[in-house]
């Protein structure tokens, strides 16, 4: 039996896909984990390498990850792929991606506990025995979501492979 095959976990989340590359957002209920998805959904970004970065919605409320050829791949589950949710407006049906290769985890908190410089070990996360580069992010942040992309440029995510396109 392959090890692997077994090393699956709901994460309570948010996942947007950068054509390829996911990020989970994680965060206690009601910090703004499907808000600050909404805003990379909405508003477009360059990055720092002033590359556009489209971006697609995978999961929102939770997020199931698996690991796969030791990548972590995540997928909506069946029940809610496709929906986000809306404060104010409600549950709403969005093209989404069916899975994608975790590049980036998001860890949202407040803006006091968020080291200026962090340490290089705390720009890591451990997840399924894979270690995934970490962001700390205050999601009321109004640079939020271009913190999210200088992110993915930045911190040494390794190169995603396509999985698939959009999916209505």
């Amino acid at each position: 039996m392959n090890p692997e095959a077994s090393l699956t976990q709901l994460f309570h989340g948010t996942c947007i896909d950068f054509e390829g590359a996911g990020v989970l957002v994680l965060g206690p209920p009601g910090s703004g984990k499907s808000d600050l998805g909404l805003r990379l959904l909405d508003q477009p970004g360059l990055g720092l390498s002033g590359q556009a970065k489209t971006a697609a919605l995978l999961s929102d409320d939770q997020v199931i990850v698996t690991v796969e050829q030791n990548r972590l791949l995540a997928r909506p589950p069946p029940a809610i792929r496709g929906l986000l949710e809306v404060r104010g407006l409600g549950i709403l049906k969005l093209p989404c991606r069916p899975q994608s290769v975790l590049a980036l985890i998001v860890r949202l908190s407040d803006a006091a506990a968020i080291e200026r410089l962090p340490d290089p070990q705390d720009l890591t996360c451990m997840i399924l025995r894979q270690n995934l580069p970490l962001l700390r992010l205050d999601p009321r942040s109004a640079s939020a979501p271009a913190r999210v992309r200088a992110a993915l440029d930045s911190l040494p995510v390794e190169a995603p492979i396509v999985i698939s396109t959009l999916q209505r």
